[in-house]
């Protein structure tokens, strides 16, 4: 089934939102008519030549002034607290999350499976199963948004973002771009499909193509020779801080401040090596940011990843 943009309530959060949206648009229009008509009834009792008493007007009524202090506090606190409540929801999400590499560039979203299933302007995934989309941007900002699924995250150029959510409905939906980005970025569209969990699985395991996202970084990092320094056994020496459950961990870096090793830490270790430089090495590597790209970059981070988890480290992006 094709859904039109933006008229159906299709994940979790699609409800909650709506419903966040009509209250204030309810309070907005209640006090956009009590002004509207308190300004239409003063304007029309004090108008030039009429009866209305203007002797002895007051300078200030604390009443009053108190009176709707409290009453803004009391209808803006609540839906607030709500508001925010809803924002660290949609920021946190939970551990059993399947994760979707996504890659935004002029003018395409291109989505990568962690099995190495490759998708343009397409994005699969299961029906009642959270979903973490991990994103990037080749070049300017773009912004993912799936308006049936009432949720939008800006996608950067440098750094990871990431979006979660849980589709209810089964179907295909529309994907955009919100952000202005170029010349053609109202073409910059797509269809996210849902899909039964068990279709899902299938068409992940029939439709693979190649290697995993994990083994073409493990490839990769062959190639790039970075086995000569960063060893993956403890007993062994190396001149590069050992990667072996490294994803997740804590770094004590040189100028004596801690960092977590996550996606970001790792992509800016690998493009911009000197900007921090883990304690007890030299800063001797080169940077690489002219030999991967972020495709490369997504791959090699999945390697290293890999590597925490059968170190038992944190498997989360």
């Amino acid at each position: 089934m094709i859904h039109l943009p933006g008229l159906n309530q299709a994940s979790t959060a699609a409800g909650q939102v709506d419903l966040l949206f009509l209250v204030l648009l309810g309070i907005s229009s209640f006090f956009v008519l009590l002004v509207s008509g308190l300004l239409i009834y003063f304007g029309v009792k004090y108008r030039h030549g009429s009866s209305a008493d203007r002797s002895n007007p007051p300078a200030t009524n604390n009443f009053l002034e108190i009176g709707w202090t409290v009453a803004l506090l009391v209808i803006g606190l609540p839906v607030f607290v709500w508001a925010a409540s809803m924002y660290f929801h949609d920021e946190v999400p939970p551990n059993n999350v399947l994760v979707i590499n996504v890659l935004g560039k002029q003018w395409m979203w291109e989505v990568v499976h962690d099995n190495g299933r490759r998708e343009i302007n397409e994005i699969h995934l299961p029906v009642n199963y959270p979903v973490k989309l991990h994103m990037i941007s080749q070049d300017v900002i773009h912004s993912l948004w799936i308006p049936d699924f009432r949720v939008k995250q800006d996608v950067l150029p440098g750094r990871y973002t990431t979006l979660w959510f849980e589709a209810t409905e089964t179907g295909e939906f529309p994907l955009r771009c919100a952000e202005y980005c170029g010349t053609q970025h109202s073409g910059m569209t797509g269809t996210v499909f849902v899909m039964e969990q068990a279709d899902y699985q299938a068409w992940l395991e029939n439709a693979a193509q190649g290697t995993s996202l994990a083994a073409q970084g493990e490839q990769l990092f062959s190639r790039l020779g970075c086995a000569a320094c960063h060893k993956l056994n403890e007993q062994e020496d190396g001149r590069g801080p050992l990667l072996l459950g490294l994803y997740g961990r804590t770094v004590l870096l040189e100028d004596g401040t801690t960092i977590t090793a996550d996606a970001d830490y790792i992509r800016r270790s690998i493009v911009d090596p000197q900007a921090q430089i883990v304690a007890g090495y030299e800063p001797i590597m080169p940077t690489f940011a002219n030999q991967v790209d972020e495709q490369d970059l997504l791959a090699l981070i999945s390697y290293i990843q890999s590597l925490a988890n059968e170190d038992g480290a944190n498997q989360g992006k």
